[in-house]
């Protein structure tokens, strides 16, 4: 293997690396996403069976979704889900409560400031900047549009 020249090398390395299995994972992503959309959906009715209005059952979904997330994360069992199901773990809700509670409960050992406040949005902060940043420009154009 010392005297390979750098094509061999890449053919000996390409045969080693295994193959995605793209749709096993696209059949695993609908499964485990559609799931967490029906628990989402069950979470809704029982709400809306409860009195609640249309406001207050689309807060108290979201925040009891965000909720289990973050929950299954600080069990361990959220990163379980997420390997299994791929995007359909990671796009929903769920998905992003495991985002910000992942790097937080990584780096809990360094301290509540330096550790778990200054690291729970690494991954996520990008995300909140950039919907904060685009809602404004919407919201902005939107006055200028609707304003004439």
């Amino acid at each position: 293997m010392d005297n390979m020249t750098n094509k061999e090398y890449q053919k000996y390395a390409e045969k080693k690396v295994p193959k995605p299995t793209y749709f096993k994972n696209m059949i695993m992503a609908f499964i485990v996403g559609g799931t967490i959309c029906t628990i989402g959906q069950i979470i809704r009715h029982i709400l809306f069976k409860s009195g609640l209005d249309e406001k207050a059952v689309a807060g108290g979904t979201a925040i009891i979704l965000v909720f289990l997330g973050a929950f299954l994360t600080g069990l361990g069992v959220y990163d379980k889900i997420g390997k299994v199901g791929g995007a359909g773990a990671a796009i929903p809700i769920t998905g992003f409560s495991n985002a910000i509670v992942s790097p937080a409960m990584e780096y809990r050992t360094e301290g509540l400031i330096f550790g778990v406040a200054a690291k729970m949005f690494t991954i996520a902060g990008p995300v909140l900047v950039f919907g904060v940043s685009s809602s404004v420009l919407v919201g902005i154009l939107y006055l200028l549009i609707k304003g004439r």
